[in-house]
């Protein structure tokens, strides 16, 4: 079975894409890689609860089990071990991608307070985006009365763009709300 977010990438936004870029050819055309979506726990006074809370709140997000990430060397001053478990990470492809880009798109950012648009400044110069997430409530699969402590993490969204700006008209055509805060200040100064 086609997954609807995917169904309207094909019908709707490959069409645009190709016109507004002109390209000749299909294959050409941006399309999403994979959606990695990472969070980090090494600060926290009890690593290893604070961990398995993570693991929980990103498999409740992504429908994935997550693999931990560790220390890749020793560090004194933060009280850390080289291969000392520290965080949690899960890739997503496919349909599972879609899925979860529906949510974040339609359903997770909106519910943001006082949210303006994510910042356009994510782009890393090679077409990918990443976008910071503080608050894990804003997620419909959270239960908020079973958070026991705030975990933060970073969407990272790998596409096969070549530039930022095709990277951010895929974006754009699918969905994501992009703020304008960038552009305000320099119009108000000429």
């Amino acid at each position: 079975m086609e997954n609807e977010f995917y169904r309207e990438y094909k019908d709707r936004v490959m069409p645009a894409l190709k016109e507004q870029h002109g390209y000749k050819n299909d294959h050409q055309i941006p399309k999403l890689e994979k959606v990695v979506i990472n969070t980090s726990v090494g600060s926290q006074s009890d690593v290893k609860q604070a961990l398995e809370d993570a693991k929980t709140e990103l498999a409740l997000i992504s429908g994935q089990k997550p693999a931990e990430t560790r220390a890749k060397k020793s560090i004194s001053n933060f009280k850390l071990r080289k291969e000392q478990a520290i965080g949690a990470k899960v890739t997503l492809r496919g349909a599972h991608m879609y899925e979860f880009m529906e949510r974040l798109i339609k359903a997770s950012l909106p519910r943001i307070r006082d949210f303006r648009g994510v910042s356009p400044k994510g782009f890393d110069g090679n077409g990918n985006y990443t976008l910071g997430v503080s608050d894990q409530s804003i997620f419909p699969e959270v239960e908020l009365d079973k958070i026991k402590r705030n975990i933060g993490f970073d969407v990272t969204i790998v596409t096969t763009a070549r530039t930022d700006e095709e990277a951010k008209s895929l974006l754009s055509e699918m969905g994501m709300p992009f703020s304008d805060r960038a552009k305000k200040p320099a119009a108000q100064a000429a």
